[in-house]
């Protein structure tokens, strides 16, 4: 053979190759991402994230795993759900995430994957996900029905293990979400995300999480507190606490120095805090506690 007719014969096996790379339906490549999040309340004394990361590595070699945290408060679906939202954003499209707080494994409560556009997430369906739908308009939801991609037996007591660990690996290796499952349009859901405004022009809100430093994230966005509402003297009553003072950072020099004031957080809700101090202690309030805004 020729050195003409090799680099034709090589050209030909070249352009077979990006023939046949342009022919991978773009939806695969699209859920083909190996960056995989964990978030449980699994903690890491015992074996059970070992097991899950075990068995996505073992069909998905490449997958790259991340811990979102294994701390959740065990059986706590809020704090999960919470979590979950403020840290989904951060990750890139692709990005798979598998959400395990699941007091009701091996009852009748089914396993679903949310199709949420840029990301995917994986778990039980008891309200760990509602928080992320109630976020992302034309979420879609699918009933996990395909054994065919969980192991074998499936354990009553560890479905991260054998049921949502081997749909993110199939996830990851660009399985499609209509083959793992059905779609559903009924999920189960927590209390609204949303602030209740009242007829008198109050907004009612609620914390909804209270972080490791004791700040009390609320459930207000800027869309339902402007700043045009802030600057016409907006005031909250948490615990009949009167907070009148907002700043922007916490060490932030303000006419009024009170020991608690509200700040907008990294995750875009108001928060209740105090700097240096637990803000949660100081009101004895508790994750659910109204939040009333009122101007004037």
């Amino acid at each position: 053979m020729t050195r003409g007719q090799k680099e034709k014969k090589s050209s030909r096996r070249d352009s077979s190759l990006t023939s046949r790379r342009r022919r991978v339906p773009q939806s695969s490549r699209r859920f083909a991402s190996p960056l995989i999040t964990l978030l449980t309340d699994f903690g890491t004394r015992d074996h059970f994230v070992a097991a899950v990361k075990g068995v996505i590595l073992g069909l998905n070699p490449q997958a790259r795993l991340v811990d979102i945290t294994h701390e959740i408060p065990p059986q706590d679906i809020e704090a999960a759900a919470f979590t979950l939202l403020a840290a989904c954003s951060s990750f890139p499209a692709g990005s798979i995430h598998v959400a395990v707080v699941d007091p009701g494994v091996g009852s009748s409560r089914r396993a679903i994957l949310i199709d949420a556009g840029e990301q995917l997430f994986v778990g039980p369906d008891n309200g760990i996900f509602s928080y992320v739908c109630d976020t992302r308009a034309g979420a879609k939801i699918f009933h996990l029905t395909n054994t065919k991609y969980f192991r074998n037996p499936v354990s009553a007591t560890f479905n991260g293990r054998d049921v949502f660990a081997p749909v993110a690996a199939a996830l990851s290796n660009g399985v499609k979400p209509n083959v793992l499952g059905t779609k559903i349009t009924d999920y189960v859901r927590l209390q609204p995300l949303k602030p209740e405004a009242s007829k008198r022009g109050r907004l009612k809100g609620r914390i909804i999480h209270i972080d490791r430093f004791g700040n009390c994230i609320t459930n207000i966005t800027p869309k339902d507190l402007t700043a045009e509402t802030i600057a016409a003297g907006a005031k909250l009553k948490v615990k009949g606490k009167l907070v009148e003072s907002f700043k922007n950072y916490f060490a932030e020099k303000t006419d009024r120095q009170e020991k608690i004031f509200a700040i907008w957080g990294s995750a875009g809700f108001l928060e209740i805090v105090a700097a240096n101090q637990s803000a949660a202690q100081l009101l004895n309030a508790r994750r659910g506690e109204p939040v009333v805004v009122s101007v004037g």
